[in-house]
């Protein structure tokens, strides 16, 4: 698989098009906003969208969708029905940030541990990781030894856990039991800044070494 990063609105969080490169089908994962930027992407590189994927119910992640069903005319899939609260709470999160209201949307399928997601003729694993959020999820695609896993771990950090129904032992447990299990070659796509590999976390993030387990 390939895939291309676009970092939209003022939070910088990073759609994502995951594609098969044999057939150019793609899933269209956290369309957080600036959905004309998302539609151009998709023409300039010639890709034809299966569905949207979210990774969890914040507003930076989901703002756009409405608009690409409208555009695309396309299923979206995820989060975790744990996430539904949030969802359904678009307008208070858009309160609580400040930000103007966003277009709500119901989920057409949502995603659950050990479910999978075809795209052409890949498929992605599907792993549900609490703690960001409830519902939070991951798509992992194994042959191609990457993943886009949200807001669950970063570049040197991990997601905040201060939100509503955030978590911080849940945090950790997804990182190093279900996420650092797959593999230290396993690079993966945050959900707002670069990439990096599960192993160079493993060995360097501060906030997932023993001593640093437990909130102060």
């Amino acid at each position: 698989m390939d895939f291309r990063t676009l970092p939209v609105t003022l939070f910088q969080q990073n759609c994502t098009l995951l594609w098969c490169e044999a057939t150019r089908r793609t899933v269209v994962i956290d369309p957080g906003g600036e959905a004309p930027r998302i539609l151009r992407l998709l023409e300039d590189l010639k890709l034809e969208p299966e569905r949207i994927l979210l990774t969890h119910g914040h507003l930076d992640h989901v703002g756009a969708t409405a608009d690409l069903v409208d555009h695309l005319g396309i299923p979206v899939w995820g989060p975790h029905l744990d996430d539904a609260f949030l969802i359904e709470a678009l307008d208070q999160q858009c309160a609580m940030f400040g930000v103007p209201p966003l277009r709500g949307f119901e989920p057409d399928h949502w995603l659950a541990q050990g479910d999978t997601v075809t795209v052409g003729e890949a498929t992605l694993e599907v792993l549900h990781c609490p703690g960001h959020s409830p519902g939070h999820l991951v798509y992992f695609h194994a042959a191609g030894r990457l993943a886009q896993i949200g807001d669950v771990l970063f570049q040197g950090s991990i997601g905040r856990t201060d939100l509503p129904g955030g978590n911080h032992q849940q945090l950790i447990e997804s990182i190093t039991e279900r996420l650092f299990p797959l593999g230290d070659d396993v690079r993966f796509i945050p959900g707002h800044g670069p990439t990096s590999t599960f192993g160079t976390e493993r060995r360097t993030n501060p906030f997932v070494r023993p001593a640093a387990r437990s909130p102060l």
